[in-house]
């Protein structure tokens, strides 16, 4: 339906239309517009278009379409200069809406856009009339693309039916053939099962043959491997004593004499020193000192108590290496991860085999530090401080098993102080005779 305003019917300018441009419609509008867009300067272009003029039309389509839309209804200036443009590029069907007759063969779509444009007498009706023609285009082809769908399908459908029923019929032979031969396979089946039986008593009887087999030949090996480690550590200790022997021999001593010695010089070391703790006199003692009694300046039992020391004193590190002949044996490791764990290994060697050699020159005492082979990559170029002896373990032996041999290596009565805060190494070295002392001790009196 078409409404005028302000004129009479024949005012083509004065109709609007009362429901969308259809689609067809508009986008042959802005095909249009594009087209003759490039024709126009910009001075000609409304502002809004002006940034769209470099475009090429099919541009201006896509991404000025509502733009051009807009401006082409609002703004009749412009689209007088745009049906310029038109009656140019189509002379044929502007002269023909000119007259008001339009050509019977030329496209709905079309003529309802040129009509648009120009706006002649009755453009509405052409317009409404080339959407309802659009409309009816696609019912018809919709109706035709939904019957050529429907007689596709029928068409897949008879194929379908005459598949199933021919592979129902195969099917069919195909389990009448399985059934026969599942029944020969049953007869086969159960001749076999009876063998398998048959087998297994006979697998059984052979297992139990080869267990007893093994089992005594695993004893046979066991005890052979008994008597091959007896015999391979009679051959070490063996080897030892004989390498110890020719040690001995070409030093023109042996171990034990070397014990004995050290434990004799230990002795009267001890003895001096005690001489000098007790104060005694160098001479001989005379009658009149074995009466009891108090003379003056000497200690009393109260005195002697006090002068005991807290375990955690580093005095007590002092008093332990002042005995004669004292060896302090460290647990290199235990110690440095103890007082700086944060610093490389090379380097806590380095600072704990430097306060050592400091210890072993203020007191004298011998010191030896130990330290896990396990811990080193590669082999250790070290040059030992003066004054302290560094071990490293061998592969597969550990530090605390090195420092409990160095314990046990020591004869009885001489003084061995092993500074380690491991309980396990503590107990065992405190069993074998030496002095545990802990690792923050020695820290402190280092420091």
């Amino acid at each position: 339906m078409v409404e005028t305003a302000g004129g009479g019917p024949q005012d083509g300018a004065a109709e609007v239309l009362d429901r969308p441009l259809p689609d067809g419609v508009r986008r042959k509008v802005v095909q249009i517009v594009a087209d003759g867009f490039g024709g126009l300067t910009v001075a000609e272009l409304p502002a809004q278009l002006r940034q769209y003029a470099r475009f090429t039309p099919n541009r201006r389509a896509k991404f000025a379409g509502n733009a051009m839309a807009a401006a082409l209804e609002t703004d009749p200036l412009f689209r007088q200069r745009i049906g310029e443009k038109l009656r140019e590029s189509q002379p044929e069907l502007t002269g023909a809406l000119d007259s008001g007759s339009p050509p019977p063969a030329a496209d709905p779509l079309d003529v309802a856009a040129a009509a648009y444009v120009l706006r002649p007498p009755g453009w509405g009706k052409l317009v409404a009339a080339a959407g309802e023609e659009a409309q009816r285009a696609d019912a018809e082809r919709a109706d035709e693309e939904t019957r050529a769908e429907l007689e596709r399908l029928r068409a897949e459908l008879d194929r379908a039916r005459e598949h199933t029923r021919s592979e129902t019929e195969r099917l069919r032979a195909e389990l009448d053939a399985a059934k026969k031969e599942t029944d020969s396979l049953h007869r086969k089946l159960r001749s076999a099962l009876a063998d398998v039986k048959r087998g297994e008593a006979a697998l059984r009887k052979l297992r139990g043959e080869m267990e007893a087999v093994r089992a005594e030949g695993q004893a046979q090996v066991s005890a052979a491997e008994s008597e091959t480690r007896r015999l391979k550590a009679r051959l070490g200790e063996t080897e030892a004593a004989l390498e110890a022997a020719r040690r001995a021999a070409r030093e023109g001593r042996s171990v034990e004499d070397m014990r004995v010695r050290l434990l004799l010089d230990t002795v009267l070391d001890a003895a001096q020193g005690l001489r000098r703790e007790l104060a005694l006199p160098p001479v001989s003692v005379r009658p009149a000192e074995t009466v009891d009694a108090v003379e003056p300046g000497r200690m009393t039992p109260k005195d002697i108590a006090a002068r005991a020391l807290s375990e955690d004193d580093p005095a007590v590190l002092d008093q332990l290496l002042a005995l004669p002949q004292a060896h302090l044996v460290v647990d290199g490791y235990n110690v440095t991860k103890t007082g700086y764990p944060q610093m490389p290994l090379e380097k806590q060697r380095l600072r704990l085999l430097g306060q050592l050699a400091q210890l072993a020159a203020q007191t004298g005492a011998e010191v030896t530090c130990v330290f896990d082979g396990a811990e080193l990559a590669a082999p250790v170029l070290l040059a030992p401080p003066r004054g302290v002896r560094v071990l490293f373990s061998k592969p597969g032996v550990t530090a605390d098993e090195l420092i409990r041999q160095l314990v046990r290596a020591e004869p009885p009565g001489r003084p061995v102080i092993v500074v380690s805060t491991d309980r396990e190494v503590a107990d065992g070295v405190a069993r074998a005779g030496a002095r545990p002392v802990a690792s923050a001790v020695l820290l402190k009196r280092l420091s």
